[in-house]
């Protein structure tokens, strides 16, 4: 089926909640981790998830999103309009997991000893001193990352991928664990320095922040007027690092890593796929990274589901966050109105997800 082209741009958001319907119940390979263990993951995990969404309102897929890349260990692009309460997840989450927050706003007139830290002389001493960053804590909110200039955003992006800043001479590692969570306003583009694509490709998930619903919004309005309610701490660092190593011992079946493959090559190739309509419209098929960050993405989202094994459903969940900012699309695509959400769609509708083995076939 072609993708009209008035289709609406901004799909919403696929949450990452159990599935309500009849579903297979497939058969634990042998090598998942100790179901015990798994279900007490989901437990704090789920209690964090409460506790965070006692001050952010209306906003759980992203909430849900952010908990799944911290667990996963990769970083998070959030792009959505002014006062969605991105700032306020991020500064809330570090509260609940006791770890320390920090937010830049990124202007063009930024350079990167604003971010990452400097040497400083010292007349007393006569020696320089090294001041560190903003970056070195947990959580880091990167805020309108498109309106610094490309050396900022390379330097944040190199102590991403790297976990550590190089000053004078002299490495220092970031807090674990480290999560930067950027964020770009959509509806401006004055002014801006648009990530480029292989920078943009270093970000685990891409969350598109969507208003609230009316009624949660009336309960934004309620919660300023009243205050906000105090979070408690109910996760240590350390737990969480401890949960990131459960997360990579959930058990992903071949199958399923083919089916991520496969995913991300029907963007490259869509005509191998029977979707021949989509090859002029897609310029540069999603990276490697694309199938790598959906079995991450979808080991993390198994465990907050409680489970110690991922589902091809675990797969399809994460695909569109993993992959709407790896798609680079032709001119002709954005002339028709065309998104990478539609180009997913029709992929994941294309691709048949692997039968499920079930206990009774196990």
């Amino acid at each position: 089926m072609t993708q009209p082209d008035d289709a609406p741009t901004t799909p919403a958001p696929v949450p990452f909640l159990p599935p309500t319907g009849p579903e297979p119940v497939p058969a634990p390979p042998a090598h998942a981790p100790d179901r015990a263990a798994a279900l007490d993951a989901a437990a704090a995990l789920e209690e964090v998830l409460h506790e965070a969404k006692r001050v952010v309102v209306g906003q759980d897929p992203m909430l849900e999103r952010v908990l799944v890349a911290l667990l996963a260990g990769g970083h998070v692009l959030l792009e959505g309009v002014p006062g969605l309460a991105k700032t306020l997840t991020v500064k809330t989450l570090a509260q609940v997991m006791g770890g320390t927050f920090s937010r830049v706003q990124f202007t063009p007139d930024l350079v990167p000893a604003d971010l990452v830290g400097t040497r400083v002389w010292r007349p007393d001493t006569g020696a320089f001193d090294i001041e560190l960053g903003p970056v070195f804590g947990n959580l880091l909110l990167a805020d309108e990352i498109n309106r610094a200039p490309a050396k900022v955003q390379s330097a944040l992006l190199e102590v991403m991928q790297e976990q550590q800043v190089t000053i004078g001479g002299q490495t220092f590692p970031v807090p674990s664990p480290f999560l930067v969570l950027a964020t770009q306003n959509p509806i401006e583009s004055e002014g801006t320095y648009p990530l480029p694509e292989a920078q943009v490709d270093r970000f685990l998930l891409k969350i598109l922040v969507d208003y609230p619903a009316v009624e949660d919004e009336a309960s934004v309005v309620a919660r300023v007027i009243g205050g906000e309610p105090e979070v408690r701490r109910v996760l240590e660092p350390e737990a969480l690092l401890q949960h990131r190593a459960t997360v990579r011992q959930v058990a992903v079946d071949r199958r399923d890593m083919a089916y991520a493959v496969t995913l991300a090559d029907a963007t490259r190739h869509p005509e191998r796929h029977g979707l021949p309509d989509l090859a002029p419209r897609i310029e540069i098929g999603a990276s490697p990274r694309g199938p790598i960050g959906m079995v991450q993405a979808a080991q993390a989202l198994a465990l907050l589901r409680g489970r110690g094994y991922v589902t091809s459903r675990d797969i399809r969940d994460v695909a569109p966050d993993v992959l709407r900012h790896r798609l680079v699309l032709s001119y002709e695509a954005h002339a028709d109105g065309v998104t990478p959400d539609h180009i997913i769609d029709r992929v994941l509708e294309a691709v048949p997800a692997p039968a499920m083995r079930t206990e009774s076939a196990a």
